[in-house]
C-alpha cells in the first residue's frame, strides 16, 4: 500500500508537474536549452499518461496533465522565441542540458517500449466482455510489462485486471479502503465470455480484506472454461465466495451469469482477472475486435 502511494504521488503526480512548472517558469539563455527541457518534459508527461494507474486518483486527471503541458509549451515558447539557438552556457547550465538530453533518451525509450504493448502480432482469441452496466477500466493489460505486469509470466502474459469506475472516475471510495463494498466493482455479475464447457470451479475461499492476499491459491475462487471452437482455456479469477452458479461439466452460453466479482486469492483488491492460455502459454484476447491495454475503458 505504501509503495503504491509513493508511486502515485511521487512518480505519477509530482514528477510531471515539476517538469511542467520548470518549463513554464524557468528562464533559458538559448533555444537549445529550451528544446532539451521541452522534449524531456513531453517524454515524461507522455510516459505518465500512457503507463500511470489513473483509476487511483481519477481517470480524467490524466487529460489535465496534457492540458497543463500544452499551456506550458505555449507560454514558454513565447518567452523563448526571441532567444538565439545557441549561446555561451555556464558549467551548471551545461550539466542541466546534459541531464535533460539524457532524460529525452531514457523516457523516449520507455515510451517506444510502452507503445509496442498496444498491439500484438499473435492471433487474438475473440471473447464477449464479461461485465455489464458500468464503466470498466483496465488496470493491467497489454503486451509490455510497463502496461501489464502479467506480461512477465508466460502463462498470463496477456492477462487483464479490470476494475470499475465510479462517477468521479475512481475505482473506490477512498485511497485503499478495507471495506469491500467501497470498491465500485465488488459484487458485479460476471458473465460467460463464450459458449463452452466448465472445466474447473472453486468457490469456497473467503473474500479477503485489502491488502491481504492468499498466495497459496492465486486464482482464488474461479471458473475455467473451454470455449467452443478453441483449444485454449479461459480463466476468470478472484470471484466472490459461494457466488459461482456453475459446476464442473456444465455447458454455458455466452453472457450467461457465472458468479460475482470478489476479492479471493492472490489479489490486493476486488477486480476481475481474466486470461486465456494454451499448453501453459498465455495467448492474446480481445473484445469486439479490441485488444485492451492499461487505461482502456469499456462502457
Amino acid at each position: 500500500m505504501l509503495s503504491a502511494l509513493l508511486q502515485i504521488v511521487v512518480i505519477q503526480m509530482l514528477l510531471p508537474l515539476i517538469f511542467i512548472l520548470m518549463l513554464w517558469m524557468e528562464k533559458d539563455r538559448s533555444k537549445l536549452e529550451w528544446i532539451a527541457k521541452m522534449l524531456a518534459t513531453v517524454m515524461i508527461v507522455l510516459w505518465v499518461f500512457l503507463t500511470g494507474r489513473w483509476d487511483w486518483v481519477s481517470y480524467y486527471i490524466r487529460y489535465l496533465f496534457i492540458l497543463l503541458l500544452l499551456i506550458s509549451l505555449f507560454f514558454s515558447w513565447k518567452r523563448t522565441k526571441p532567444l538565439p539557438l545557441r549561446s555561451k552556457l555556464t558549467r551548471t547550465q551545461k550539466i542541466t542540458l546534459g541531464i535533460h538530453t539524457l532524460l529525452v533518451f531514457v523516457f523516449g525509450f520507455y515510451n517506444v517500449s510502452a507503445f509496442t504493448g498496444y498491439s500484438t502480432q499473435q492471433q487474438a482469441m475473440e471473447l464477449a466482455f464479461p461485465l455489464k452496466n458500468g464503466t470498466y477500466y483496465v488496470g493491467q493489460g497489454g503486451g509490455d510489462t510497463q502496461l501489464n505486469y502479467h506480461h512477465a509470466y508466460e502463462s498470463q502474459q496477456f492477462a487483464l485486471d479490470i476494475v470499475k469506475l465510479n462517477k468521479l472516475g475512481i475505482r473506490a471510495t477512498g485511497f485503499y479502503p478495507k471495506e469491500l463494498d467501497q470498491y465500485a466493482i465488488y459484487g458485479d455479475t460476471l458473465h460467460s465470455p463464450c459458449d463452452g464447457k466448465v472445466l474447473e470451479v472453486r468457490s469456497h475461499l473467503s473474500d479477503l480484506i485489502p491488502p491481504e492476499s492468499d498466495t497459496e491459491h492465486p486464482e482464488g475462487n474461479y471458473v475455467a472454461l473451454s470455449c467452443d471452437g478453441e483449444d485454449s482455456i479461459v480463466y476468470i479469477a478472484h470471484m466472490q465466495q459461494d457466488s459461482i452458479k456453475v459446476v464442473k461439466g456444465d455447458r454455458v452460453k455466452e453472457l450467461e451469469p457465472l458468479g460475482l466479482v470478489g476479492n479471493s486469492g492472490n489479489t490486493s483488491e476486488p477486480h476481475l482477472h481474466i486470461h486465456a492460455e494454451k499448453d501453459g502459454v498465455g495467448i492474446p484476447i480481445q473484445f469486439d475486435g479490441e485488444f485492451l491495454i492499461r487505461n482502456s475503458l469499456v462502457r
